[in-house]
């Protein structure tokens, strides 16, 4: 996959022609994955290219009075691998900034669209452009001066509402991963690496992989739950905790702590994945060391009978 960052305004050369699709697509969900895969489908009808024309970072970052932070489903390096495995042949990402934020909707198309020589344009049917989102997709032809043509991508539903990012986030906030899951048409995948921790774990039985996850992701609600656990190249189930380790102190910091099935290996400093299925309990406090492994074992038993 080409991939090209553009910063207001962009160079105006020559390029070849292509099919745009036009979104943020955080997740790319499966909403997301209709207006892509709509634009392959044109693209190949022509024998052109498939394109995609996104943006960073989130406009909230840089459009709210206050400093914000925004979680991720698919922060930038995420959703630059998905776009690949989509069989996106080029991705633009054009810094999200004030003079971006600022253009009217007919130099938005003449910069970004015709500047980038789109023989036709794909998007979902609420995508908007220009200042303060004044232009529509229904409106998108009118400024296309006969060089595209244009595609609107119909309101998924499932649910009982839209497929959309902000739906599947309040999901993953909720533990409800079942149906964010189904929503994003695949696991809620993290990356991260492996640290060391207390090594508590291990004197108890359960040894656990301390992952300091990628910055941007957005985390799931404290609890535990049904994970499949990637690194290098194999896979293993396994039972992930998110919580403060309250049994034993209360003053520490929050941690990503994964139990592996049937695992013996040290694994430091690797990089890896963890998706998330299923979401069992919220974080406990023990009495007791006992108590705390009895609940260990219920939950493995949990993850096994899952996964089965």
């Amino acid at each position: 996959m080409e991939m090209y960052f553009l910063h207001h305004p962009p160079e105006t050369k020559e390029r070849d022609p292509k099919v745009i699709a036009l979104g943020f697509f955080d997740g790319l969900h499966r909403g997301h994955q209709e207006v892509i895969n709509t634009a392959k489908k044109e693209a190949e009808k022509r024998g052109i290219k498939t394109a995609v024309l996104t943006f960073d970072p989130h406009p909230s970052v840089v459009l709210s009075q206050k400093r914000k932070q925004v979680k991720y489903l698919t922060p930038l390096e995420e959703k630059k691998k998905r776009m690949a495995e989509l069989g996106v042949d080029i991705l633009y990402i054009v810094r999200f900034t004030t003079a971006f934020s600022n253009l009217s909707p007919e130099d938005f198309v003449a910069n970004y669209l015709i500047g980038l020589n789109a023989k036709h344009v794909v998007a979902g049917f609420d995508y908007s452009y220009g200042r303060q989102g004044a232009g529509k997709m229904t409106e998108l032809t009118k400024y296309a001066d006969n060089q595209f043509d244009v595609t609107i991508v119909e309101k998924l539903e499932d649910l009982h509402d839209k497929v959309s990012s902000t739906n599947i986030r309040k999901y993953i906030e909720e533990g409800q991963l079942d149906e964010a899951n189904q929503l994003l048409g695949y696991p809620y995948t993290v990356t991260g690496t492996v640290i060391h921790g207390d090594k508590r774990g291990r004197t108890i039985g359960f040894p656990t992989a301390n992952i300091a996850v990628d910055e941007g992701f957005l985390i799931p609600k404290l609890g535990v739950y049904a994970v499949k656990f990637k690194v290098g190249d194999k896979t293993h189930l396994g039972m992930a905790s998110i919580g403060y380790n309250i049994t034993f102190k209360d003053d520490q910091a929050m941690s990503i702590e994964v139990y592996i099935l049937d695992f013996h290996q040290e694994i430091y400093g690797e990089e890896v994945e963890i998706e998330w299925f299923h979401y069992f309990r919220p974080e406990l406090k023990f009495n007791g060391i006992e108590g705390l492994i009895e609940q260990l074992k219920k939950d493995e038993e949990d993850t096994r009978a899952f996964f089965s």
